[in-house]
């Protein structure tokens, strides 16, 4: 009875513990500047160094691959309204960062002169191996075509690049021969927006290939070795192009354009994102699992 006893008391702890420590994996730990994690599948560091570059130094846990390269992943980029960019980007505006009770970290970057407007972020984890960025504008003049242009630089392990577009929908590849950037637009507006002007604005502009119009905007990124896909969703209401250089041209990024529409002065506008990494042979999937991701956190339905 006293053994029974003792191997019903483990059993017990041993529940309890697992109940714990499932929840308390999925949230970032802070650590002076930057925010740690270890979600038993991905771990590294979110804002290294206080750095406004997403997550860094990620690194896949059950195959060892290094995942993320270059200025990480769901990093906030190119910041856009009809014909003006904002700087560089949010990489090198001033902001403050903190952890909030449920685990998530929260960004923001103040307006400033020239910059009339509020930008913020929650990152937050869905699944051990899903990462959801919910990015917040805050609008004090009028932005007219607002785009915010997010990122995700991989590692060049992941040498092949493609969007679902098309009529019937497909992946379509992002080859060589179509040029070297690449983006599907999500209609014929998303066109007019991209061709605006914003582009070209120096330094560094961009000449976009397009590309077919999204079926949805997903993208993905995979590395054959060690097999495994970066998919990279945005909801269809928030993202109105992804974008994409050739598979090896040495970024091996994935963009998502957010918003794109005006805002008006006083409105508070979010868009959500969300980066999966899965084993290459779930990509017959990736509908059942956008479909799983894009009601939201149980909390907001």
């Amino acid at each position: 009875m006293r053994a029974s006893s003792a191997g019903l008391t483990a059993g017990v702890l041993v529940l309890a513990w697992a109940a714990w420590s499932q929840p308390q994996r999925l949230r970032f730990q802070a650590a002076g500047p930057e925010f740690v994690f270890d979600t038993g599948v991905l771990s590294g560091k979110l804002r290294e160094g206080g750095r406004a570059i997403g997550l860094s130094r990620v690194v896949h846990g059950p195959t060892g691959a290094v995942l993320s390269g270059g200025m990480g992943l769901l990093s906030h980029y190119r910041v856009f309204t009809a014909g003006k960019r904002y700087g560089n980007g949010a990489w090198d505006w001033p902001g403050e960062a903190r952890l909030n009770l449920k685990g998530e970290v929260e960004v923001f970057w103040p307006a400033a002169p020239g910059r009339p407007f509020g930008l913020g972020a929650v990152y937050r984890w869905r699944q051990p191996g899903w990462i959801e960025v919910e990015t917040r504008v805050s609008a004090i003049e009028e932005l007219v075509d607002f785009e915010v242009f997010l990122a995700c630089y991989f590692s060049k392990i992941f040498n092949f690049a493609a969007a679902r577009a098309g009529t019937p929908a497909r992946w379509v590849e992002a080859s060589p021969e179509h040029g070297v950037w690449q983006i599907f637009p999500r209609d014929d507006a998303a066109q007019a927006l991209i061709h605006d002007g914003r582009w070209k604005i120096p330094p560094s502009p961009v000449n976009w290939a397009i590309r077919p119009n999204l079926a949805a905007p997903i993208a993905v990124r995979r590395a054959r070795e060690p097999g495994l896909a970066a998919l990279l969703m945005g909801a269809p209401g928030d993202c109105f192009a992804v974008a994409m250089p050739h598979h090896d041209e040495p970024h091996y990024s994935l963009y998502l354009s957010l918003f794109g529409r005006t805002i008006r002065a006083g409105e508070t506008a979010r868009a959500r994102a969300c980066l999966a990494i899965l084993p290459d042979s779930e990509l017959d999937r990736i509908e059942a699992m956008y479909g799983e991701w894009l009601p939201g956190p149980p909390a907001e339905r």
